[in-house]
């Protein structure tokens, strides 16, 4: 079944001087990952000490013509390897950009790059994703548009495509490392140019296509392997009976009492492990080459600290847990106080990342000389921090650790107010500014993040409402949201003839929805998404269920007040509504 199964730093599978083609196959999916994927494996690359491991890919020698060079055709990874080039296209971008300031090994390095991304002998692209979707139309447009020697043809909507979308997140996260970290443009994508090429996969080269099926579905549907959270556990099951500290069940318990508070999700688990290292560092025994906990050195920071001082940092744990757990909202409380409600709202805005700092606050409260509504202040203001942070990407993910890091440590004597005051002024200094936020929120905000554009039109609806209209949008059905977003000029393709007419005609309609379908102004909420879809808009506005109850823009939702007494819905009715709401989002999440 399995020809070879080695492992590979990228440099090596890309390598400048080979002649490996990868073809993704006709029959494979097209390509799929979004903005979370991308972050998450720049943040890895980023991070990572040493090389990254970036999984494994299954590939099947189709060579037909020697002279063509060696085609693997990618069975399994054709998104891992499709992202992986398009991050390493815009490095190449970057550093193209600048290589007048480059010394000759870096130029010869760019150029090696480019070999590596496209084979120099016929100017194939490495990674040949499949046509379904535009895919490799869009592909070869980026390449082209990086600078690299492809010919690239343009398709209608190439730019919100996903592959064009991949591109300039990378091109943009490498700016803002440079801004972040204080480097230049060259140096911040030499740094991620050296983590991509260091970073290693598992190729396995298959016989035939039955063998690759089989062993895809073998290692997808395999159990779950051992995660850091699990090996940390055996770590201190194992310390305790070694040194006698407690007995296995002991620690045992200890070690459920701590997951007990914080819930079966396993993201929040290993979430906790790491922001409890981070928020209390300075407190902990010393870890070497640690100064942060990440994903890829949370193992080895328990082990140290677990064998310097196991009781210690158990009691701890468990004690900081019930915190973590109230924060991140583990439990549903019947009679939820202010300060939980505020807790909510930032888990809802996304917001954490910012439970470091809140656990430390909490932690610290009496010392800190901090009132519950002190603590609601500031949850008030990271939730305001976030939806600005989640819509405009800035700061990026991995400047948020040491973000909350060093506003910890530079509470130092602050007490009361002051403490307010101090957080107050280390979000504002790396906020969205009060143009930056507003530009977003004038765009594309469904295309840009669905989640927040969700976030701002609940909020807003449920600051109007009272006792007794309230009605909860936040409720779910089989882990599904009751109440979803509504574009009210529908989104898909296939106009109906009513909205053509009403938008005059054909061309102009399909123009006016390509443009404004996915602003704030074209978005509302309803539980009824399926009943309302493609309807005209007067059919959406008045829609009834079958008791005569009001299911579309009648529903009784402030948000939809303008929408229940329109007659029409235009592109100048969606640009002026935008506005109205960028407006109050903005005075509802204030910088200060």
């Amino acid at each position: 079944m399995i020809k070879s199964a080695n492992q590979y730093p990228v440099h090596t599978l890309f390598s400048h001087e080979g002649n490996v083609l990868y073809r993704i196959p006709p029959y494979q999916r097209e390509y799929s990952w979004y903005k979370a994927q991308w972050e998450d494996l720049f943040e890895d690359l980023i991070e990572a000490e040493g090389a990254h491991f970036l999984g494994t890919i299954i590939t099947l020698d189709q060579t037909t013509d020697t002279l063509e060079g060696n085609i693997l055709h990618v069975v399994d990874g054709q998104q891992r390897l499709t992202t992986l080039t398009l991050l390493l296209a815009a490095v190449y971008s970057v550093l193209k950009e600048h290589i007048d300031e480059l010394d000759d090994d870096t130029r010869t390095d760019v150029t090696n790059l480019g070999r590596q991304l496209v084979r120099k002998a016929d100017q194939q692209p490495r990674v040949r994703p499949q046509k379904q979707g535009h895919n490799l139309f869009d592909y070869l447009k980026t390449l082209e548009g990086a600078g690299l020697p492809v010919e690239g043809e343009w398709k209608p909507y190439y730019p919100s495509r996903r592959i064009a979308k991949c591109y300039r997140y990378f091109r943009a996260a490498i700016l803002k490392l440079a801004e972040t970290e204080e480097l230049s443009e060259t140096e911040a994508a030499l740094r991620v140019h050296e983590a991509a090429l260091q970073a290693v996969i598992v190729k396995i080269e298959v016989a035939s296509h039955a063998d690759a099926f089989v062993l895809f579905e073998s290692l997808n549907n395999r159990g779950m392997p051992l995660s850091p959270v699990d090996l940390i556990k055996n770590h201190l099951l194992a310390e305790s009976e070694k040194k006698q500290i407690m007995n296995v069940d002991q620690a045992f318990k200890h070690w459920n009492d701590m997951l007990t508070s914080l819930g079966d999700s396993y993201s929040t688990q290993e979430r906790f492990l790491r922001h409890y290292y981070n928020a209390f560092k300075t407190e902990l025994p010393d870890v070497p080459n640690a100064s942060v906990a990440t994903k890829s050195n949370l193992i080895r920071v328990y082990e140290k600290l677990l064998e310097q001082n196991l009781k210690k940092v158990v009691d701890a744990l468990v004690e900081a847990s019930k915190i973590y757990g109230r924060i991140n909202c583990v439990v549903e409380l019947d009679q939820p106080t202010s300060l939980d409600r505020a807790f909510q709202r930032l888990m809802r805005a996304q917001g954490a990342p910012s439970y470091v700092l809140l656990m430390w606050l909490m932690t610290k409260q009496e010392k800190l000389e901090l009132s519950d509504a002190q603590v609601e202040a500031v949850a008030d203001r990271l939730t305001s921090f976030f939806v600005r942070r989640n819509l405009t990407g800035y700061p990026p993910t991995y400047a948020l650790a040491k973000l909350f890091m060093t506003t910890i440590d530079a509470v130092g004597d602050a007490r009361g107010d002051d403490v307010l005051t101090l957080i107050g002024e280390k979000l504002n200094a790396v906020s969205a500014s009060d143009e930056e936020f507003p530009a977003r929120l004038l765009g594309r905000i469904y295309e840009e993040n669905t989640d927040v554009a969700r976030f701002v039109l609940t909020t807003l609806a449920e600051d109007a409402m009272t006792k007794e209209t309230k009605v909860d949008l936040w409720r779910q059905e089989k882990n599904h949201f009751v109440w979803t977003i509504e574009h009210i000029l529908p989104q898909g393709e296939n106009l109906p003839a009513a909205w053509q007419e009403m938008l005059g005609g054909k061309e102009v309609a399909a123009q006016v929805q390509e443009e404004h379908r996915h602003r704030l102004g074209n978005l509302t909420v309803t539980a009824y998404n399926s009943n309302l879809g493609n309807k005209s808009f007067i059919e959406k506005r008045d829609r009834q269920d079958s008791k005569g109850r009001y299911i579309g823009y009648k529903n009784g939702l402030s948000l939809n007040a303008e929408l229940a007494a329109r007659e029409s819905w235009t592109a100048d009715d969606i640009e002026a509504r935008t506005k109205v709401l960028a407006d109050k989002v903005i005075t509802r999440f204030p910088l200060a």
